[in-house]
C-alpha cells in the first residue's frame, strides 16, 4: 500500500470529477458535475477558482488555441477562462433529453472523446463520442451505462476505456492517424469489494491509475497482465477520478464526491467531496489539449 493522502481542498463537492493537470501553466483543471462548476486549482498560490457552468458539466481539458473545452449537459463547448463564458460549439444529433455527458479526455492527436450516460443510468443508454478539431462528431461506442476513465498507451497505438457499470478495463487497438478504434477486449477486471472502476490516468511506466468509486481507494494496475499493483486509501468512499500534476508529474491529484451520502455514512468521511493529493512514487505523462 502506498502513501498517505493529503487534503488539498475541502470543497465538499456533491460530485467533484475530470482531473486534468495543465503544465504549462501550473495548474489542475477539474469539474463539480451536479455543482455544474469548474475548477482551476493552482497549488503555488493555495488557491481555487471556481466558474459556473449553468448546466452539468463532465469534464474538462485544455485547448491549444486557448482556453478550455468542456463535455457539458447537452453537447461540447468552449470556455473563455478570462470572461467565463461558456458556449455549446457542437452537439450529437442523437443525444436524448434524459443523458449527459459524463467523463472523457483529448487523444495523441488531439481529439477529444467523451461518453454519455442516461441521468437514470439506466443500462446501455450510453454512447462514446469524439470530437475533431473540425468540430465534427463521430459515435464510437454504443451500449454503455455510465462511460468514464480513458487513456491512451505510451505508444499511441493502443486506448485504455473504462464503463463502470462493466467492473473491467477495455482496451482497443487505437489509429492515431484516424482515431479509429478496433479489437475490443478485457485488460483488467475488477474484483467486488473493491468498488468500481471510474475515473482513470496513465503513468510514465504505461500502468493504469484508477479511480474506485465506492472503494475508498486508487489503485494502479498493469493493463499487461491484468494484476493489481499498488493501492492508496482515501478517506472517501466515492471517488471518483485521478491525475498526475506538479512540476514534476509526480503528484497524483485525486477528486471525490459526496452525493446519495447522508448520516451516519457521511459522518464517517466528512472529506467526501475534497481534493487530495499523495506522492505514489509514479511520474506520470503529459495530458494532451485539444486541437481545434
Amino acid at each position: 500500500m502506498l502513501g498517505t493522502v493529503e487534503l488539498v481542498l475541502d470543497a465538499k463537492a456533491p460530485l467533484g470529477e475530470g482531473a486534468i493537470w495543465e503544465p504549462d501553466k501550473k495548474v489542475l483543471y477539474w469539474v463539480d458535475i451536479d455543482g455544474f462548476k469548474v475548477h482551476v486549482y493552482d497549488p503555488v498560490a493555495n488557491k481555487d477558482r471556481e466558474y459556473g457552468v449553468g448546466k452539468s458539466v463532465g469534464t474538462v481539458v485544455p485547448r491549444k488555441s486557448g482556453g478550455l473545452m468542456l463535455a457539458v449537459k447537452d453537447g461540447f463547448a468552449e470556455m473563455d477562462l478570462d470572461t467565463g463564458a461558456v458556449k455549446v460549439v457542437a452537439r450529437p444529433d442523437d443525444h436524448p433529453d434524459g443523458a449527459r455527458f459524463n467523463d472523457g479526455k483529448c487523444d495523441p492527436s488531439g481529439r477529444f472523446w467523451a461518453g454519455t450516460m442516461g441521468m437514470d443510468h439506466g443500462g446501455g443508454k450510453g454512447v462514446l463520442y469524439r470530437l475533431d478539431a473540425d468540430l465534427s462528431i463521430h459515435r464510437m461506442l454504443d451500449n454503455l451505462t455510465i462511460p468514464n476513465g480513458i487513456v491512451w498507451s505510451l505508444d499511441k497505438k493502443a486506448m485504455h476505456y473504462i464503463d463502470t457499470r462493466a467492473g473491467e478495463v477495455w482496451t482497443f487497438d487505437y489509429d492515431d492517424a484516424t482515431g479509429a478504434i478496433t479489437n475490443k477486449r478485457t485488460v483488467v477486471k475488477i474484483p467486488k469489494g473493491v468498488g468500481g472502476p471510474d475515473g482513470m490516468t496513465i503513468d510514465s511506466e504505461g500502468m493504469l491509475w484508477v479511480a474506485h468509486w465506492g472503494g475508498w481507494r486508487v489503485c494502479r494496475w498493469d493493463p499487461n497482465t491484468g494484476n493489481l499493483l499498488d493501492t492508496i486509501k482515501v478517506p472517501a468512499e466515492q471517488v471518483s477520478s485521478c491525475a498526475f500534476g506538479g512540476k514534476d508529474l509526480d503528484v497524483l491529484y485525486i477528486t471525490t464526491a459526496r452525493t446519495g451520502i447522508t448520516g451516519a455514512r457521511l459522518e464517517s468521511q466528512q472529506l467526501a467531496g475534497g481534493l487530495f493529493k499523495v506522492k505514489p512514487g509514479a511520474k506520470g505523462v503529459r495530458a494532451f489539449s485539444f486541437a481545434g
